[in-house]
């Protein structure tokens, strides 16, 4: 087992590509998920647990909210499990990769608390919402139920075109999750200006929206933004990978 030095050396040589992703993913998420990779080869852990361990601190972070009254010092305490699990969920993929210990079923594992914390986290919300806040209409209470179904369609069509793609032999795959490593750590040219449009749709800076749980109005107003956001970019994707998936028909 090398030292931590050497480690970090071979996480960085070994990471996927950078294009199609976020700002905060490329200089926050994978970052901090390389360190916790790093750390749990050398107390030597698996992918599979480091996985499990993303999802202990998700879903306790997202119990919080179903369960306890906001205030401030929740917001703080949601919000860092949420951003510990995230990094977690980018340092089992890239333990995988740096171990050889990678396979079917951590990319399955892997996928199911993905798909978890999504309808997790927005259902949260919707008890929250129904338990502590003072809304204006109960209307309101669709908002949640809104934003899971945008967040849900768009997870289920991405890994829809990434396994229709890989279907496809001979075409260039879409970059993103099933994306492979970087020879070297050395990512193609990517658009900056790109990586900066996907912000909002990351969700790393979703996590950022529970920081304003201290003020029931903030929250409920940022939360509102977001899903908009949320909405907008799943009507550009699913375009997008129409357009594509179309592509690879009429190539043929």
């Amino acid at each position: 087992m090398g030292t931590t030095g050497t480690v970090m050396r071979e996480l960085r040589g070994a990471q996927k590509t950078a294009k199609g992703v976020s700002l905060y993913s490329r200089y926050v998420n994978r970052p901090a998920g390389r360190v916790l990779a790093a750390g749990a080869y050398r107390i030597g852990m698996t992918p599979n647990q480091v996985t499990l361990l993303s999802a202990a601190f998700t879903f306790s972070a997202i119990a919080s909210v179903a369960l306890v009254r906001p205030s401030w010092g929740l917001a703080v305490l949601v919000w860092g499990g949420l951003v510990v699990g995230f990094a977690l969920d980018s340092a089992d993929g890239q333990l995988a990769r740096l171990t050889g210990r990678g396979g079917p079923d951590g990319e399955w594992l892997d996928h199911v608390v993905d798909c978890a914390k999504m309808i997790l986290v927005h259902t949260a919300v919707l008890i929250s919402f129904r338990r502590f806040f003072d809304l204006p209409s109960e209307g309101w209470l669709l908002l949640p139920l809104g934003f899971l179904f945008a967040a849900v369609l768009t997870f289920c069509a991405g890994l829809l075109r990434e396994q229709l793609g890989k279907a496809q032999p001979g075409k260039t795959q879409p970059a993103g999750a099933g994306a492979p490593p970087v020879a070297g750590g050395t990512a193609a040219p990517v658009s900056r200006l790109r990586a900066v449009a996907l912000l909002p749709a990351d969700y790393g800076v979703f996590c950022l929206v529970f920081l304003l749980l201290g003020d029931p109005t903030a929250f409920r107003l940022g939360y509102a933004v977001l899903a908009a956001v949320h909405a907008l970019f799943l009507v550009m994707f699913l375009a997008k990978w129409f357009r594509e998936l179309r592509s690879l028909r009429t190539a043929d």
